[in-house]
């Protein structure tokens, strides 16, 4: 299943966005859900999520990796999670592009799930994972605003 969401951060340029985005703690403070968040190795975390979105509800457990970086155009980002539901693993590319309107990041994703997130039905899982996308983007563009 392929899930796409666009975000513009008004008014930020692309290297604030960049930088914020990569901030452990307000990575943490942006996953929705988030008990853990923790780095094991350069450009790669460890993380509980606790979701709780209408069918979907319960403990994840996820490894999170950022790749192919080339700072502050694009990066890969690969999460492996785990939970009760079943399981997610995503890969998905990030687009950073600065705009006179301020900075589009562009998400494209490759999302493979099983378990009982799997018969739920992908309309479900993609309208729940694009407000979960939605919710963390705007809590990151909170915190760009505060380092701008």
């Amino acid at each position: 299943m392929q899930i796409e969401h666009v975000y513009t951060f008004k008014g930020i340029p692309r290297n604030i966005v960049w930088e914020t985005i990569q901030d452990k703690e307000v990575l943490q403070k942006a996953l929705p859900g988030c008990k853990v968040f923790e780095e094991v190795e350069e450009n790669k975390y460890h993380s509980v999520l606790g979701i709780n979105i209408g069918p979907i509800k319960g403990e994840f457990t996820a490894d999170v990796q950022q790749l192919d970086m080339e700072e502050p155009e694009a990066y890969r980002l690969l999460v492996k999670a785990k939970g009760k539901p079943g399981e997610i693993d995503a890969d998905a590319a990030m687009q950073f592009e600065e705009t006179a309107e301020g900075t589009v990041l562009t998400c494209i994703a490759e999302v493979q799930i099983t378990g009982l997130l799997a018969s739920i039905g992908q309309r479900v899982i993609g309208g729940v994972a694009k407000v979960v996308i939605g919710q963390f983007f705007k809590d990151v563009d909170k915190e760009t605003k505060k380092a701008a």
